[in-house]
């Protein structure tokens, strides 16, 4: 009797459940430790997605596992379609990411954030396909998972709630982040105006 071949987990799954193509996703998340990591990431408090296990694990599914070497410059600030950058959004699944931002007054860039496990990066560009607004570099080895605009409009073709759900996690995201630097414009606006009044008390008009 021949011996027959060992079978592996997605001809398994595939087998008990259809090889239908959703199916096959997940089973290939199944099959991989590093992309069941990054399921996990993506329903993290970090991440704020509000994604339940299943819709995390499909959401996966439909991204590159990649990595970079340290040093290795993941998103550049003003790259957009047009110099290649098709908008992807990246989850951190392993190492540490450095934020930059250079601006018209500044020679060398800021640092603004660093970014670990669960934290996403390029989500703006995900949405909108507009140019970077900040460079984002590993500093250390990193592995993220990404997720191309071509993959989210696949999700969206094939499995419409969990792309609505995925997309409503990004909206309400970016509301945070516009409520903080709206916050932080505040903030300054303060700032500059009590300096101000120090300043014409201190240094009255001449008469």
């Amino acid at each position: 009797m021949p011996i027959r071949p060992p079978v592996s987990t997605m001809a398994l799954f595939n087998t008990l459940f259809g090889a239908r193509p959703a199916n096959d996703r997940r089973a290939r998340v199944l099959a991989s430790g590093t992309a069941q990591r990054a399921a996990e990431l993506l329903r993290s408090s970090t991440a704020l997605l509000n994604l339940s296990e299943q819709e995390a694990l499909t959401v996966v599914g439909y991204m590159q596992l990649r990595r970079c070497a340290e040093g290795e410059a993941i998103i550049r600030q003003g790259d957009s379609g047009g110099s290649g950058d098709d908008g992807f959004m990246a989850l951190v699944v392993e190492g540490e990411v450095t934020v930059e931002t250079l601006n018209v007054s500044r020679v060398d860039a800021q640092t603004v954030n660093v970014l670990g496990p669960g934290h996403l990066m390029g989500e703006m560009s995900l949405m909108d396909g507009a140019a970077r607004s900040a460079t984002c570099t590993a500093s250390t080895a990193v592995r993220c998972a990404v997720l191309t605009r071509e993959s989210l409009e696949a999700l969206v073709t094939e499995e419409p709630a969990t792309a609505a759900k995925l997309l409503s996690g990004v909206a309400l995201r970016l509301s945070r982040r516009l409520r903080e630097a709206d916050g932080k414009l505040q903030l300054y606006s303060q700032l500059v105006f009590s300096m101000q009044q120090e300043i014409d008390r201190l240094v009255p008009d001449p008469e």
